[in-house]
């Protein structure tokens, strides 16, 4: 090997460890920095005929796209899960636990307890104005838990449109980075950089929907939602999101999110159901669903709670097969007169099919609204037609409805016919079905009318109506628990709470034991169904059975999300953990790595050295 041969070998050395400190100078300086793939200087060994030399080649940077799409795929189910369990951990704060002070439950046990002692003592003050503040701590319940839903709802909004923002940012980032990594001719260092920053842009959007990433072979990515649509590929999608301002109990409204494509279409991501993980589809579930049951539920405790106080239970006559009931008349002008039909007001018949089991079937008075909801079957399994029952309709035209709407259930309702007797609507049974009752169910509007039944609790809307669950428009059901309010004429004067006309006695207990005994007899039952995860969930039973089903809902919705979120952190952690091993730098491999290339270098610099010396000698000698 010649001097010059050698000479070039060690310089040769030298450059790929001077390149090789400079990859390991960043490696430890970026040790902390999240979303840094280790570095490494690729040298390559060129052997020419007995001489062998190295060369510095590309720069590359740790990479396992398996184990990154893992991560990515990973992302946006713990976004998902934290901000759900985030929200809802709020929610259960606000709630109370059960049987605490404040708690909707404590409520509400103490204001059937405050009428089991009243009923005893009619007649005391104090007993009296004890019901009315339980009361009224139980209507302040309802409409703070009501506030704090529509807050968080609220929140959920503003969130969804700063992620939008933000998300909209990092789309137009990466596309940047994607035009900048199609260059061919960028410095290789440079690349290894962006390419960084690609993945960092990609693990933000990720966090925020879910994503299907392409990795190409230049470096760039294309992304497109697990159902498939696109959202970055060459030019970028754009997600557009409609505020909608206020937003209360009493209304659906929320923020319109859609995506605008670059051929000029707009997807309605919502209604469309694009988004099915990420932090933006958890906040959209949490503003229209989990947060919307949680407030149904509480507009159920408080519609029943006002029908317990106020519905007047007329039985209908026994008549051959069955029984009837004259509309117009329940009572059939036998003092105290029940209050008229009003919109929500309804008819209960309750049989026994040819099984054996019990079953119902309720008429709701629509009053003429226009079209009338659909008919259903509710959380007690009884069949609910929507029907005007208002006077002077006759009572041929309701029965003829109502055989109509049982004619075409999938299968038909037979065995059970409704007709007009003499102006009276009568309900009969055959082929095995027994009528076991017929109760007309309408809403008392007066405080000392003869009714037992009393509005205690009214709804604010109009200066404080009777609530009858009237479904006109949204319905009357929907927002209630922000609205219930106490009858101001109870409170101004107790007496009301047992004195149901002008000449009953301060001391009859006949109102209080009525009331007593609808919580433990009326039963309700919720329209809708809620979260599919946990069966479907609905709400029956008395008032109380429906104040538990909701704390326990409740309790087990929270549980589930918080188990949930515990589980895709752990997940998470140990994907973040087993990246770390594969992207992060060792900062004690990188030094030993040092001192590795410290010996190489002066090894280099020791021949360039020795070179030197021996050309200098060689010139000296030739010089004589």
């Amino acid at each position: 090997m010649g001097l010059t041969v050698a000479i070039g070998n060690a310089l040769a050395g030298l450059k790929a460890n001077q390149g090789s400190l400079e990859v390991l100078s960043r490696n430890i300086s970026n040790a902390g920095t999240p979303g840094y793939h280790k570095q490494s200087l690729n040298v390559i060994e060129v052997g020419r005929g007995d001489n062998s030399y190295v060369r510095v080649g590309q720069v590359s940077r740790a990479f396992d796209q398996t184990l990154q799409n893992y991560y990515t795929r990973q992302l946006p189910d713990s976004g998902y899960a934290s901000t759900r369990a985030n929200f809802l951990d709020r929610l259960q704060t606000y709630l109370g636990k059960p049987g605490s002070a404040g708690a909707l439950d404590t409520s509400f046990g103490s204001l059937q307890s405050a009428l089991d002692a009243l009923a005893t003592s009619p007649d005391n003050y104090a007993s009296r104005a004890d019901v009315i503040s339980k009361a009224q701590d139980m209507v302040s319940t309802l409409n703070r838990l009501t506030t704090t839903i529509q807050g968080l709802r609220q929140e959920a909004e503003g969130k969804i449109a700063t992620s939008v923002a933000e998300l909209n940012d990092q789309l137009k980032s990466l596309q940047e980075v994607n035009l900048a990594l199609s260059d061919y001719g960028m410095d290789q260092n440079t690349r290894v950089s962006m390419l960084d920053q690609r993945d960092r842009l990609v693990s933000q959007i990720a966090e925020k929907v879910d994503l299907r990433v392409d990795y190409r072979d230049d470096g760039t990515v294309a992304l497109s939602t697990r159902s498939g649509m696109s959202l970055l590929d060459v030019k970028r999608s754009i997600f557009e999101f409609e505020a909608a301002g206020g937003m209360d109990a009493s209304s659906a409204n929320a923020g319109k999110l859609t995506l605008l494509t670059p051929s000029g279409s707009r997807v309605d991501l919502v209604s469309n159901n694009v988004l099915k993980s990420g932090s933006i589809a958890s906040l959209i579930e949490l503003r229209d669903k989990t947060l919307q049951d949680a407030q149904r539920q509480l507009d159920d405790i408080a519609a029943a709670l006002a029908k317990t106080f106020s519905t007047v239970q007329t039985n209908g006559t026994a008549v051959a097969g069955g029984f009837e009931i004259d509309l117009a008349n329940p009572t059939n002008g036998v003092a105290p007169l029940a209050p008229t039909y009003q919109n929500g007001d309804d008819l209960v018949v309750s049989y026994r099919d040819g099984t054996g089991a019990s079953r119902g079937i309720r008429v709701v008075n629509t009053a003429g609204t226009t079209p009338p909801p659909a008919n259903y079957v509710d959380a007690n399994g009884d069949d609910v037609f929507y029907v005007n029952l208002q006077p002077p309709r006759s009572s041929a035209d309701i029965a003829g409805e109502i055989n109509a709407m049982m004619a075409t259930k999938s299968p038909p309702m037979t065995g059970i016919t409704f007709a007009d007797n003499a102006g009276k609507l009568s309900v009969t049974g055959s082929g095995g079905i027994v009528i076991n009752s017929m109760t007309a169910r309408t809403t008392a509007t007066s405080n000392q009318d003869g009714n037992l039944a009393l509005p205690l609790f009214l709804d604010a809307n109009g200066n404080g109506t009777p609530y009858t669950g009237a479904v006109d428009g949204l319905g009357q059901k929907l927002g209630f628990a922000g609205r219930i309010k106490i009858n101001p004429a109870v409170v101004a004067d107790n007496t009301m709470l047992v004195k149901y006309s002008g000449s009953s006695a301060s001391g009859d207990s006949a109102r209080v034991d009525y009331i007593v005994n609808q919580f433990k007899t009326m039963k309700f039952a919720s329209e809708y169904r809620a979260s599919p995860e946990l069966g479907n969930f609905r709400l029956n039973g008395t008032l109380g059975d429906i104040v538990n089903q909701t704390v326990d809902y409740q309790g087990s919705t929270i549980s589930d999300a918080l188990s949930k979120a515990d589980a895709q952190s752990l997940s998470l952690e140990a994907l973040t953990s087993r990246m770390t091993e594969t992207y992060g730098v060792d900062v004690n491999e990188e030094v030993a790595r040092l001192m590795e290339l410290q010996n190489a270098y002066a090894a280099n610099a020791r021949v360039v050295s020795v070179v030197q010396e021996l050309l200098d000698t060689l010139m000296q000698t030739v010089g004589r």
